[in-house]
């Protein structure tokens, strides 16, 4: 018994350490990233910073503008892709799809989840890129836009981006819509519902946790990601209204110059970073808020 409680001591003990280093790495983080990003937001200017519409760091002109709304444009696009499609394909899994090709099906989605962003990137240099460069020239010829672009755009980065989030969205919404009682199901059709009816109407409302965990995880992942947006957006740091059009990101800001960068640039980046970092937190914070009024509903 003596040994056993020991055990039960020591395990208590690693638990609380691994737990108290995971506190420790995201106070590091926020402590680096605001002790070097308030300064620099304090010598240019909040307000200049966050709604200025010139990156010149040469001319020290930092203003972010641009590439914030990139980041909600290529995030939102990668929504409207990626979260209907992730969770009808996840109605099929768990509701639809025969046993014969289920595990195929669910390896080509978990594989999704293995493939390197820099692989998404070329698939979309390569590919996505020439198709939406003739859909733009397409338009242009019947004079519904003024500029075709040449490929690299919102609309490219998108559909990558929704590629890119549909395994962790088809994972988390399918394991969230088997685990509600069967009951629930066999209720709603003894009642004279249909298989439709009863699926949208029952078993993914009652999953409604998992189903908003699966979308805030592929929101994360979107807005944070960067190797590919870099190879496919356009990189050009300037507000436009046309998803044909290239444009920049936070993240990719930051990685395109922060190897070069110096002093007050150096610092701008930074607070880039303190930008991006915050975005993130009031994300999750109204989703914590949107789950915690469904949960009293």
């Amino acid at each position: 018994m003596k040994s056993k409680a020991w055990t039960e001591r020591f395990m208590q003990g690693v638990f609380f350490v691994a737990a108290c280093a995971s506190v420790l790495a995201v106070a590091l983080i926020c402590i680096f990233l605001f002790a070097n990003g308030i300064p620099a937001m304090s010598e240019i200017g909040f307000i200049e910073f966050i709604t200025g519409k010139e990156w010149r760091p040469g001319s020290e002109m930092f203003g972010i503008l641009p590439m914030i709304v990139g980041s909600l444009y290529v995030t939102a696009g990668a929504i409207i892709f990626g979260v209907p499609i992730g969770i009808l394909t996840s109605v099929f899994m768990a509701m639809y799809c025969p046993k014969q090709i289920y595990k195929p099906l669910k390896a080509a989605t978990e594989l999704l989840a293995g493939i390197p962003s820099v692989i998404y990137g070329f698939f979309g240099l390569v590919v996505v890129v020439p198709l939406i460069r003739s859909f733009g020239e397409t338009l242009y010829r019947s004079g519904i836009v003024k500029n075709p672009g040449n490929g690299n755009s919102i609309l490219t980065a998108s559909l990558i981006l929704g590629m890119m989030i549909l395994p962790t969205i088809i994972g988390t919404t399918e394991s969230a819509m088997r685990a509600v009682p069967a009951h629930y199901y066999e209720g709603s059709l003894a009642l004279g519902a249909t298989k439709e009816r009863s699926i949208f109407r029952v078993i993914i409302p009652a999953a409604k946790s998992g189903v908003i965990a699966g979308i805030v995880l592929g929101i994360g992942r979107a807005i944070g990601e960067t190797m590919a947006v870099i190879m496919i957006v356009g990189n050009q740091a300037r507000l436009t209204g046309s998803i044909l059009q290239g444009i920049r990101t936070l993240t990719g800001n930051i990685v395109i110059e922060m190897g070069y960068a110096t002093g007050l640039h150096r610092e701008a980046l930074i607070a880039t970073g303190v930008v991006l970092f915050v975005f993130i937190l009031i994300i999750n914070f109204s989703v914590a808020l949107l789950k915690r009024g469904a949960d009293h509903e």
